[in-house]
């Protein structure tokens, strides 16, 4: 009785295998739902408080948005171009990603130096922070000096 049924189990999976042995699977393109699904994520990272917004500031809602539209449809574009021979979409699904990542962390650099060199900048009369005194102050060479006069010792 046992033997029945792995012979049936067997010969159910050899059936299902060549049933969907001609099936492909290629994550490449996204859908529109996946690419809503990014950009909104991308709102939601550059209008949130986060590690990126506590280094380099939040975009208001509607900045983000359209700033994570532009990201999301250019990253889409490169990674459309790129050449492979990948069949399911991988290897440019990973273009995508890289792509929007590298394009994220831009926009908000650039933003961040914009509103630093912008008129709100620190005022001239205002007293320098306690690590610009710090700094200023400071008589230790700059880390080059440091490791050539290690190197000269040697």
């Amino acid at each position: 009785m046992a033997e029945a049924q792995q012979v049936q189990s067997e010969t159910s999976a050899t059936v299902a295998a060549e049933k969907y042995s001609n099936v492909s699977f290629s994550i490449w393109p996204p859908t529109e739902r996946t690419r809503d699904a990014v950009r909104n994520r991308l709102i939601e990272t550059l209008s949130s408080p986060s590690i990126l917004s506590k280094r380099y500031g939040t975009l208001s809602r509607e900045e983000a948005v359209d700033v994570a539209k532009l990201i999301e449809e250019e990253a889409f574009e490169v990674a459309g171009k790129a050449g492979t021979t990948d069949d399911d979409g991988i290897e440019i699904l990973q273009v995508y990603s890289k792509e929007i990542s590298k394009r994220m962390l831009e926009k908000v650099k650039a933003r961040s130096g914009d509103s630093a060199a912008a008129p709100e900048a620190t005022p001239a009369n205002e007293a320098p922070s306690k690590a610009e005194e710090e700094d200023a102050g400071s008589t230790a060479p700059p880390q080059s000096e440091k490791t050539e006069s290690v190197a000269d010792d040697e």
